[in-house]
């Protein structure tokens, strides 16, 4: 285990669940679930991206 980037494990983990959550909802028929999950499913992957962009530009990657 190098150079190991917990926040970025933190980060898929969380997207890997959102993913997980649209199949449920889609198999409990939630609009709402799933709409709910998209989102999540966005915003985790936005923050990852710009928290990767920022240690980028910061050096730190």
């Amino acid at each position: 285990m190098k150079d190991i980037k917990w926040i970025f494990v933190l980060y898929s983990l969380a997207a890997v669940l959102a993913m997980c959550f649209i199949g449920v909802s889609i198999g409990r028929s939630s609009f709402l679930g799933i709409i709910i999950s998209i989102v999540a499913l966005i915003l985790v992957m936005g923050y990852g991206f710009k928290t990767k962009k920022k240690m980028r530009e910061a050096g730190t990657l």
